[in-house]
């Protein structure tokens, strides 16, 4: 056992009745009743981090709700991190499938089991742990900093104009996040690309009315089958998106990368299984794991018009509506693909109906250099921590505060997550295995003492 596993176990009691005094608030952003936890849950963290070694840390005002900010400057000379989680977590229901109460923290079977376990009260307190045990050791050589924030269920609508406002207490080298995932227990994992989002709703209105099917079918144009002409046209049948302009900045991945995802271990046929297809479709040239992590898609999200209710009723509806939305990659501008793709819409729209396109909301890509120095010290903590070279790993979802970081703040985000997909996070049963939360410490301080360098 070395002295950082021999740390952890003599403090274990401790480290995990602080953990489970922040679970036990209820910090549930998207509930109004709960703003008075948040303002706890804030407060709780800001005693934590300076219990830590933070030389001071503060609840700050945002637009929505509080953030905490906390630091520890070392030297002016020294690399600074900056650690960014979020404190607010999602509601618990339903709470009849939970085994336990959700904030009422257990262990059982060597997990931890909670609203929050994982997502992200356990990941951030990884990041918190590590940085407690460098400090009183005395092996801190880097500036630290925290901004810790209440609103990243709910989307972080308060939080690109606190970093615009505070740059300056923001300023860094790079920022650590753990808020991802590993591909298993056994197969650690580096988050090293994340997809952008642009939404619409689309609107096709046709006759004034709606007319009876009988009398005006095959005479007027049904605004259902219009729409669904539209957007079936958007993606050609080689799973090509047909928009023009839309692939202009799509960034082609390098071959030496296209051969790490080769190697992530992925059985096609238990994937068609679990999700009850017999066959998959996507983008010709490019193997699954590729489709849904690092080349862009077009999905109809929902779509909905005319008679749905019980039995028959013959109509040939007045409106259709749809939602669709894209999965962008790096270098795609969500407002650019916005507007190309409203441009189009309106372009292959026929005369007979009105088309009205909606941009909904979006958010950038993000790539992080494998190259990087600090990519390359958080592969080397998970490395001594887990025994193995982690894979990198693109996925396939957004997390749109990473590229408001890089536009705002101009600094690249290092996500060093340690979620498991058993961990049901946003699910009841949320939990955290307690040995990949050990571990998770350890890589972390690792982390710092090859940052460093």
């Amino acid at each position: 056992m070395n002295k950082i596993q021999t740390y952890i176990q003599e403090n274990e009691s401790k480290i995990i009745n602080d953990l489970f005094s922040l679970i036990r608030i209820p910090s549930i952003s998207a509930l109004p009743e709960h703003k008075d936890d948040m303002m706890a849950c804030a407060q709780r963290w800001m005693q934590l981090l300076l219990e830590a070694g933070a030389d001071e840390a503060l609840v700050m005002p945002s637009a929505g709700n509080p953030i905490v900010f906390a630091q520890k400057i070392v030297s002016p000379e020294a690399k600074t991190v900056l650690v960014y989680a979020h404190y607010d977590v999602m509601p618990a229901e339903p709470l009849d499938l939970w085994k336990s109460q959700p904030f009422e923290p257990e262990i059982r079977n060597e997990h931890i089991w909670a609203r929050g376990a994982d997502d992200d009260k356990g990941q951030s307190f990884i990041q918190v742990k590590a940085f407690e045990y460098l400090v009183r050791n005395d092996l801190l050589k880097n500036n630290v900093k925290f901004i810790f924030e209440g609103e990243e269920e709910i989307g972080s609508p308060s939080l690109g104009a606190f970093c615009e406002e505070h740059k300056e207490l923001l300023k860094a080298d790079i920022i650590l996040v753990s808020d991802t995932s590993m591909l298993g227990a056994d197969l650690p994992s580096l988050t090293t690309g994340l997809r952008g989002l642009a939404y619409w709703e689309i609107e096709v209105t046709g006759p004034n009315r709606d007319l009876h099917s009988g009398h005006f079918g095959g005479a007027v144009a049904n605004p259902i089958n219009t729409l669904c002409g539209m957007i079936s046209s958007v993606v050609g049948t080689d799973g090509r998106i047909t928009i023009p302009g839309f692939y202009d900045d799509v960034e082609e991945v390098a071959q030496a990368e296209r051969e790490m995802i080769s190697h992530i271990p992925f059985n096609e046929e238990e994937y068609k299984a679990a999700i009850g297809v017999n066959a998959l479709f996507g983008e010709k040239g490019y193997s699954t794991l590729e489709r849904n992590s690092c080349r862009p898609s077009f999905d109809v999200c929902g779509i909905w018009g005319g008679y749905t209710d019980k039995g028959s009723k013959t109509v040939l509806p007045s409106k259709a509506y749809a939602k669709v939305s894209c999965r962008l990659v790096a270098h795609q501008d969500h407002h650019k693909i916005s507007k190309l793709f409203a441009d189009y819409i309106h372009n292959i729209a026929p005369k007979s109906v009105q088309v009205k396109v909606t941009p909904m909301h979006g958010g950038q890509g993000y790539v992080c250099p494998i190259s990087l120095p600090a990519y390359q010290a958080a592969q080397k903590g998970f490395e001594i921590a887990f025994g193995k070279k982690p894979l990198a790993v693109r996925r396939g979802g957004s997390i749109p505060i990473i590229s408001t970081f890089e536009q705002v703040l101009e600094l690249k985000t290092i996500l060093m997550g340690f979620g498991l997909e058993s961990n049901a996070i946003h699910s009841p049963n949320e939990n955290l295995p307690l040995d990949i939360f050990r571990k998770g410490i350890e890589a972390v301080v690792e982390f710092y003492l090859a940052y460093q360098k």
